[in-house]
């Protein structure tokens, strides 16, 4: 049985539940693709086995609950702990993170927003925010403004095509591999980046960036 069977039968099974427990697991598990999901229960709807608006809102429940346990997850790591574990990774230094701390205090409440809308970073985006210890309540706002206009423009496409919604699956899937293609070049190239950077800064001779805070981190085991 492949993913769509599932969803079908599960939706079938357990209505709005149902489709509140996949979008949750779906923002927990980004290879389950939302973009499949939620047209599904826009045809329930459209047959009139489900109101449209309960599935809109069971969507946006299971949005938040799996928002909810990423962000838990960073709030648990914690941004002390990432710094300590950023300086014993090799290629990336404290510098990094520490401007990745300056970016989140700037576009953090954006990404979050529009993050929602962009596969595979819409599950991810919660755990930076997170770490970082964005307020609950605006970070619950943003998800839940970001999260519902994704879920209504896909539940709203399943209701408006019914039974015809399996012409739009292609190019869903053809837009979500695009958007990870890109995700994948972007880290080849930023780890390209943080290699070059090594190389040139010993060629150069200069010293590791982060050394005198390993030193401080091991003088603290002793």
């Amino acid at each position: 049985m492949n993913i769509v069977d599932w969803a079908v039968e599960t939706i079938d099974a357990f209505g709005g539940p149902g489709v509140a427990f996949l979008i949750a697991l779906e923002s927990i598990f980004p290879p389950i693709p939302s973009e499949v999901i939620l047209p599904l229960a826009g045809v329930t709807a459209a047959r009139g086995e489900h109101n449209l608006i309960v599935m809109y809102l069971w969507a946006a429940a299971g949005s938040m609950v799996g928002a909810y346990v990423l962000y838990g997850i960073g709030r648990a790591l914690g941004a002390e702990r990432l710094r300590r574990l950023v300086i014993r990774l090799p290629l990336v230094h404290v510098e990094d993170y520490d401007k990745s701390v300056r970016f989140m205090d700037r576009y953090g409440y954006a990404g979050v927003f529009f993050g929602r809308m962009v596969p595979g970073i819409r599950s991810l985006v919660s755990i930076p925010a997170g770490v970082y210890e964005m307020n609950l309540v605006r970070f619950s706002l943003l998800t839940l403004a970001g999260s519902g206009i994704w879920n209504a423009i896909f539940v709203g496409l399943g209701y408006g095509l019914g039974e015809n919604w399996h012409v739009i699956e292609p190019y869903t899937d053809v837009i979500s591999n695009v958007v990870y293609v890109i995700i994948v070049v972007i880290a080849l190239w930023w780890g390209i980046r943080l290699l070059l950077r090594e190389r040139r800064r010993r060629r150069l001779g200069l010293p590791d960036p982060d050394a005198e805070e390993l030193r401080a981190l091991d003088a603290e085991k002793d």
